[in-house]
């Protein structure tokens, strides 16, 4: 034997019938908490803030970066690799 049962109710209906604590005070304490840290991490991403962060020594910090990168690769990649040679 199958027996089916609807109930058309709300979630706050359905709640306070199963004797579950209402949770949505403190949902929304905790959302405008996150959404205020993270407003403020917002601030951090600015380009002008990062690159003052990451790069103390301005653009000679860049340069070395750049150099120590094109260090890494091996001479033939910058010939063309399979480009035929004088």
């Amino acid at each position: 034997m199958k027996v089916t049962v609807n109930v058309d109710c709300t979630p706050e209906e359905a709640r306070s019938f199963l004797g579950l604590p209402d949770v949505q005070p403190l949902q929304e304490a905790v959302m405008a908490q996150m959404q205020e840290r993270m407003m403020s991490s917002l601030k951090s991403m600015d380009p002008e803030v990062l690159l003052r962060t990451w790069g103390p020594m301005g653009l000679n910090n860049l340069e070395q970066i750049q150099k120590f990168f094109f260090s890494q690769f091996p001479a033939g990649g910058m010939t063309g690799g399979g480009a035929a040679k004088k």
